[in-house]
């Protein structure tokens, strides 16, 4: 009874629970509920909501763009150029989505085989005329770039006889690459829209690496990276190094890459996987390129693995570039030159050792690339900023015991040659007579041909960092204004020399590169080790003569701009201090004025009919010693 009595007492309790219960379960559920049908509703209007949020940001960047236009247009240049190019890039990837098929039913009458036999010679013939008619018109006024074109002519000559099968040459690959290379030149170096453009982005980088002093200075301190190489330099390779991985985890290197890859193998009919390497070599190095094609290396034919190989020997990396941009070297030239590369690599190693195998990569479609394996973007910095510490240790490593090694080499034949009454003998001097025909069919003046000579040699027996080097010093003279002989000796080589020295160095077809090579493609393909050894000199030979064509590209095209074609107008302006612009154009000054005894002096040419020229004359006396200052 008191069980029950207590039970009874207790069920309100019970009851008061269970409805409490009950309600907290329905409100739960009926939260749930509310939840689901608004989860359910964001699902079906995802796409509508992504599009009015895409929408809102594109006019907020809009309304952002065209106020920085109108405020100051040339501050907004760099966001209005990279704009324009995401725009491009859009309409591109829509237009191809939307009329991508019918403009393929468009093309197909042309793969008539009859009407393409026809089409195939009507081009040729166009571009055989185009470039005689190039070659009597634009030689007309600059004679000397015919001693270029020539040298072209004697690098694929040389190679030719250096085939290793010469009957099975693919001459539509080699004029094709040859052509690529001749048209981006000009678009670069002769056109003046792609002149500006290219030098323009070459502003821009030395811009962005400008901000390694941020870092840098913070670690090493403001006195360390002003005068010391290794603090200076160095620092430029971790930065580019870090940005690099960045692009790449984000995808745009390999975006890049593959565009490029799919117009070579397009135009040249090379094999996916050689093409997707050269390209790859624009940005990266010789190591880190064959990385792109890992899996299918091992099925690769000799002939492919000899285009992989040159491609490393004939370009330089991302990393490298911006170190030697900041040595002083010209920005655009350097771009230009490895982009300019990736065809005519394709082009000549395709002649020094043709295609005789079956390929299994002849798919036009070409390959993917795969994204970094970084988890998020500060991963892909931080990884990118370490694997660059190996390139940094290695180039200070290179430098530090080539230029002992070239000190000693120096040593020692300055002894021998005393011994004969030679003065003077160094690897210098004697790189400066072999090579010197080689760099004059390239373009050089003869008068720089020494000097490009030996910076020349010392690129191919010890490496590209010390000749550039070499190379920035001759430019600091001559932008100081300093008199171009003294005591005999020449002190800086011209533009035209610069530009085509340039051209000629970029590329790591060293001596030790092969070492290089050959460790990063066997750690990869062991088993074809001997297959590497039996190919990698002949790589290493058609990589150099890529550069050499290409500066024999440059010296054909190669135009004097600013001061050196306008002096007149130069020299009305004020000037008091020595610079390279002061010196050339007063020495042109200085040809044109002759002495009459006790008359004032007479001028010639362009400065016949000017008023200013005595004036002028007098303040390049100031400035320099002349028979005509006396």
């Amino acid at each position: 009874r008191e069980k029950r009595k207590a039970t009874v007492q207790m069920l309100p309790v019970f009851v008061d629970l269970w409805h409490c219960a009950s309600t907290s379960v329905w409100r739960r559920w009926k939260n749930v509920q509310t939840f689901i049908k608004a989860r359910s509703f964001c699902r079906r209007h995802a796409s509508l909501f992504k599009k009015i949020l895409l929408g809102l940001l594109c006019l907020a960047y809009a309304a952002y763009f065209l106020a920085a236009c109108i405020l100051d247009f040339q501050r907004a240049l760099a966001l209005f150029v990279l704009t324009c190019l995401v725009i491009f890039v859009l309409v591109h990837n829509f237009l191809k989505k939307l009329f991508g098929e019918k403009l393929m039913r468009c093309l197909k009458p042309f793969k008539n085989s009859r009407l393409r036999f026809w089409m195939k010679w009507v081009f040729r013939g166009a571009c055989v005329v185009g470039l005689i008619l190039w070659l009597v018109l634009d030689t007309a006024q600059r004679p000397e770039q015919l001693i270029s074109f020539a040298g072209i002519c004697m690098f694929i000559l040389i190679l030719f006889v250096c085939s290793k099968h010469h009957s099975a040459v693919s001459w539509r690959t080699v004029f094709w690459g040859l052509g690529l290379q001749f048209i981006f030149g000009i678009v670069v170096i002769r056109t003046y829209p792609g002149f500006i453009a290219f030098q323009w982005l070459g502003d821009q980088i030395q811009i962005f690496l400008n901000y390694t002093v941020a870092g840098s200075s913070f670690v090493f301190g403001d006195t360390l990276i002003q005068n010391i190489f290794a603090f200076q330099t160095l620092p430029v390779i971790l930065f580019f190094g870090c940005m690099m991985s960045i692009l790449y985890y984000l995808g745009l290197v390999q975006w890049v890459v593959q565009k490029i890859a799919w117009f070579l193998q397009f135009t040249m009919r090379t094999t996916s996987t050689e093409t997707l390497v050269v390209a790859g070599n624009i940005f990266v190095g010789m190591t880190e390129a064959p990385l792109l094609i890992r899996p299918y290396l091992a099925d690769m034919t000799l002939s492919e693995i000899h285009t992989v190989m040159t491609g490393g020997f004939a370009t330089i990396s991302g990393s490298v570039l911006g170190a030697f941009i900041s040595f002083g070297i010209d920005a655009s030239s350097l771009i230009s030159a490895s982009v300019m590369a990736a065809p005519c690599a394709l082009a000549l190693s395709k002649l020094v050792y043709p295609e005789v195998e079956e390929s299994k990569f002849k798919s036009v479609e070409g390959m993917k690339l795969p994204h970094g394996k970084e988890k998020n973007i500060l991963e892909a910095a931080s990884n990118g900023a370490t694997d660059a510490i190996g390139l940094v240790a290695n180039v200070a490593a290179n430098l530090i015991a080539f230029l002992a090694v070239l000190a000693f080499i120096n040593a020692v034949l300055s002894w021998l040659g005393e011994m004969v009454d030679i003065h003077g003998l160094t690897f210098q001097v004697i790189c400066s007579y072999v090579l010197r025909p080689m760099v004059f069919m390239m373009g050089v003046e003869w008068a720089d041909c020494p000097i490009v000579a030996e910076i020349v040699g010392i690129k191919f027996f010890i490496n590209e960092f010390v000749a550039y080097q070499q190379l920035s010093q001759y430019k600091d003279k001559r932008l100081s204004g300093v008199e171009e002989w003294i005591e005999g000796e020449k002190q800086w080589i011209s533009v035209r020399g610069e530009i085509i020295t340039t051209y000629s160095l970029c590329g790591f077809a060293n001596l030790s590169s092969i070492g290089i090579t050959l460790g990063g493609l066997t750690s990869i393909i062991p088993q074809r080790k001997s297959d590497l050894s039996k190919v990698v000199i002949r790589a290493l030979f058609t990589g150099a003569c890529v550069s050499f064509i290409s500066a024999c590209i440059a010296g054909i095209l190669y135009v004097p701009r600013g001061a050196e074609s306008d002096c007149v107008s130069f020299l009305n302006t004020s000037f008091t201090n020595r610079t390279y612009e002061t010196y050339v154009c007063c020495r042109e000054l200085f040809q044109s004025t002759s002495l009459n005894g006790t008359n004032p002096p007479s001028f010639s040419g362009p400065w016949e009919d000017t008023q200013f020229s005595a004036s002028a004359l007098a303040n390049c006396c100031e400035l320099y010693t002349n028979a005509i200052c006396a």
